[in-house]
């Protein structure tokens, strides 16, 4: 009864040089089994960083990690569903984050369900079983009620559980960040890059709420987990993923192998604390509470 860890695709701008330090020192990460690479949020993106990603491919496997390839969320033009069409065609381990992609998919081809998908029971789960489904990384906003009840019910598919970084919620036509600076989606000079944690977004009283994230929108709060890795388990959860942050991630990994290790809760969070994170910690989704709900200390 051992809770993996796995790294969640990169959901920001970052640049190259960056993008490939950073995989370069996750492949000496020895608690991390499963790495996911691929853009995730705009299509735009996409081809900035793609020589960088099939390097650190190379690498993460030669580490001998399992790597997998994430499709985007959100395909806003032809471009988006072809280079999704070849990615399917030629990763031999998917994500699936738009179901889109299930029709390219030979029926029972092995996938995971990401995320960003909707799967909040297990009538969905089982449809995407019927189509190959291998893995979910259930929705931020379940509860472990709602997980536990999908494990009842498909007991043979290992869940993942969102576990660290600010949260995705979701995705828009429009890019926020370019609005910002006073230009379109298609005119946007990728001004995303100049926050590579997110931008920080205020109600009109000041308080911190959201962070937007180009075409994205994520929690402002950093989601950790509140629970025992016991109760996890029992629930289904098999692996916990950490986001990719700015911050330092070979510290938030070494505490959450800690944590599954010790089951302890307050030193996981203490440590987390110290890792120069881009805002507080919440907790409060997966015991059905609001997700904003700070965690305490």
């Amino acid at each position: 009864m051992t809770l993996e860890l796995a790294l969640g695709p990169l959901l920001f701008n970052w640049s190259a040089e960056d993008v490939a330090g950073f995989y370069d020192r996750m492949a000496g990460e020895s608690l991390v089994r499963r790495v996911y690479l691929g853009e995730v949020v705009c299509g735009k993106r996409e081809p900035l960083n793609a020589d960088v990603l099939a390097r650190a491919a190379d690498r993460l496997r030669a580490a001998g990690k399992e790597v997998v390839w994430s499709t985007l969320a959100l395909l806003a033009t032809a471009r988006d569903r072809s280079r999704m069409r070849r990615l399917l065609e030629d990763a031999a381990l998917v994500e699936v984050n738009d179901v889109s992609a299930l029709p390219v998919l030979p029926v029972g081809q092995p996938f995971t369900a990401g995320p960003l998908l909707n799967v909040y029971n297990a009538t969905a789960a089982q449809i995407l079983i019927d189509r190959g489904c291998d893995r979910l990384c259930a929705n931020v906003e379940l509860p472990l009620r709602a997980i536990a009840e999908i494990h009842r019910a498909c007991p043979t598919l290992p869940i993942e559980l969102f576990a660290f970084g600010r949260m995705p919620l979701a995705l828009s036509a429009r890019c926020h960040h370019a609005h910002r600076f006073g230009l379109s989606k298609d005119t946007c000079r990728f001004v995303c890059d100049r926050d590579p944690d997110g931008q920080a977004v205020q109600t009109v009283e000041g308080a911190p709420f959201l962070s937007i994230n180009g075409v994205q929108t994520l929690s402002h709060g950093v989601q950790c987990v509140g629970l025992s890795p016991e109760t996890l388990w029992t629930a289904g959860v098999r692996a916990l993923r950490l986001s990719p942050h700015a911050c330092d991630m070979s510290a938030v990994i070494a505490a959450y192998g800690r944590f599954i290790d010790s089951g302890d809760v307050e030193r996981l969070h203490a440590q987390l604390r110290a890792s120069d994170l881009p805002a507080p910690l919440v907790a409060g989704y997966l015991e059905g509470e609001p997700g904003m709900r700070p965690v305490p200390g």
